[in-house]
């Protein structure tokens, strides 16, 4: 006879009852219902207790990610220094105390402080006199190659990107450095990836730890003879880090038959960004900044990496009185296309900003020997829109002009300007590599370095940044337009 169930059904035979019909169990016994009776009341006490503090939730649980896969860099930025970093023009003299790093020691401190790897992007090179132009200026530039050659002899891995050279501009510096051991180059072919457009990014990466970016190109006449600006970051490598990312999609494009992808690697994305920028104090018992950094053109970002148009257009609207900016070339518009296009998205933005929130704007523009008559044109229609609106529009426009004090400074091509290419507000700051033309937005390589102050210091990154545009725009060298 077959082992039955309590209730007398046979195993072989309990598939004939649906469920719903299939007889009950034997009731539970008092210790059961003990143990059901605690367990339920010790869930409820744990759901009171995570709902009269909310926080201890955010403890006990892991935090959401949108982005999972993204790499998430834990170095420690403690100790983070932050410095702006000027190139000024031999023969230019201010009636002020202003005084920053010279472009020519950041790179120096960058190398002396490397000690494994150096990541450098550019446009072109021309550190030697003997590349475009000799002239007893061409010292800085020269010294700057020396120690990056030596470098090398030390075991120091350099990566250099660069915009693929024409046939009537090869990167000579480059072309000589390749042949040295540990050195590796790299070219991207912005027709063939873009369409358009070149890698004018100037970058300087030392061991993921420090990193210089600005307006300096690996030129000579960048660190003597033309007026630059940037900044040097060192002992950050949450930054650093993040700015090494931009750097990997250079390197990932450069070379032969290369294309953007439809869809970059998650472990290029980034969590620092105009949402959610990264908090840094700038030196031992200095002011904390929020930091993140940019990126151009669109399809060189992967998830996470604010467009720097967007960095730009987020700077001017977060603006509450001020906005100064000074930039080489401005011009709502393309300038290296066939047939030019209109592209207001900046001037747009400014004029917003001057007609409905009364912001004043600023803008110190250059002018040398290849300023185009065009842009006096954009600066004054921007100008002609004053006292409207009951007199609050204040939009002003200037020409910096930097002189050439004597004949051999007068001989050197393509020097003596003001090449410089960022943006204050009494919010924030913006440093970037591009001027501000449709073009350097839509197929150009760039970066910006975007900060913003969590108090109201006289003397953070930002107000030293106003400072300068200050003794700028009020020196001897400023024009009205």
């Amino acid at each position: 006879m077959a082992r039955t169930f309590n209730d007398g059904i046979a195993p072989e035979e309990d598939s004939k009852y649906p469920l719903l019909f299939r007889p009950r169990e034997k009731p539970q016994t008092p210790s059961s219902i003990w143990l059901f009776t605690t367990v339920l009341l010790s869930i409820l006490f744990l759901v009171a207790l995570l709902l009269m503090s909310p926080g201890l939730l955010q403890r006990l649980l892991p935090k959401w990610d949108p982005h999972p896969d993204i790499h998430h860099d834990v170095a420690d930025c403690s100790k983070c220094r932050i410095r702006l970093v000027e190139s000024i023009p031999e023969g230019l003299v201010y009636n002020s105390s202003i005084v920053n790093l010279q472009t020519h020691e950041a790179w120096k401190a960058l190398i002396r402080r490397t000690e494994s790897s150096l990541e450098l992007a550019s446009s072109y090179w021309s550190l030697r006199g003997s590349d475009v132009y000799e002239d007893k200026s061409d010292w800085q530039g020269e010294d700057i190659f020396k120690r990056l050659v030596k470098a090398t002899e030390k075991g120091i891995r350099i990566n250099i990107a660069q915009n693929l050279p024409g046939d009537r501009e090869p990167n000579l510096d480059t072309d000589a450095l390749s042949k040295i051991q540990g050195v590796q180059v790299r070219s991207l072919n912005f027709t063939a990836l873009m369409g358009a457009g070149i890698l004018h990014t100037k970058l300087w990466i030392s061991d993921r730890q420090h990193f210089y970016v600005g307006s300096a190109n690996f030129d000579w006449r960048s660190l003597t003879q033309v007026k630059e600006m940037g900044v040097l970051v060192e002992n950050c490598p949450c930054l650093a880090n993040d700015m090494g990312k931009i750097f990997d999609v250079y390197w990932r494009l450069g070379g032969r038959g290369k294309v953007v992808p439809p869809a970059w690697p998650k472990s290029l994305g980034t969590n620092i960004n105009a949402e959610k920028p990264i908090r840094i104090q700038n030196g031992a018992g200095g002011r904390t900044l929020d930091f993140y950094l940019s990126s151009s053109p669109a399809p060189f970002c992967p998830v996470g990496r604010t467009v720097d148009i967007e960095a730009i257009l987020s700077v001017i609207d977060h603006a509450k009185k001020f906005i100064h900016v000074a930039v080489m070339d401005y011009f709502p518009a393309t300038l290296y296309s066939r047939s030019v296009q209109f592209w207001p998205i900046i001037d747009d933005r400014l004029r917003k900003a001057a007609i409905e929130r009364s912001v004043e704007v600023r803008l110190l523009l250059s002018h040398w020997d290849h300023t185009r008559p065009d842009m006096k044109a954009y600066i004054l229609s921007l100008m002609a829109l004053n006292g409207t609106n009951n007199g609050s529009v204040r939009i002003e426009g200037r020409f910096f002009q930097v002189p050439k004090f004597t004949p051999d400074q007068g001989k050197i091509p393509f020097a003596r300007v003001n090449h410089n290419k960022y943006m204050v507000t009494d919010q924030s700051g913006y440093i970037g590599t591009s001027n501000w033309s449709a073009d350097y937005f839509l197929n150009t390589g760039g970066i910006g370095l975007v900060f913003k102050s969590t108090n109201s210091s006289s003397n953070d990154l930002r107000a030293q940044l106003e400072g300068v545009f200050q003794r700028d725009w009020t020196s001897a060298y400023a024009h009205i337009v």
